[in-house]
């Protein structure tokens, strides 16, 4: 499934920075503490929307 446009508890965009996120700090070997730093996402509720998400789309495509 595709991370939420804005964060759940402050309302803040977060979407925005996701395919960054993922190409570097999931997908990559960077620290996901410093890329969240670089990409401007201090505070701990939209933090915890980037780093808890998972992809479902593989999983839940076979049953559309």
């Amino acid at each position: 499934m595709m991370i939420p446009v804005r964060c759940f508890t402050c309302g803040s965009v977060v979407g925005q920075h996701w395919e960054e996120f993922k190409a570097r700090a999931v997908d990559g070997d960077e620290d996901p503490g410093a890329v969240l730093d670089e990409l401007g996402v201090e505070r701990h509720c939209c933090r915890r929307m980037m780093v808890s998400h998972t992809d479902l789309v593989d999983v839940v495509a076979p049953y559309q």
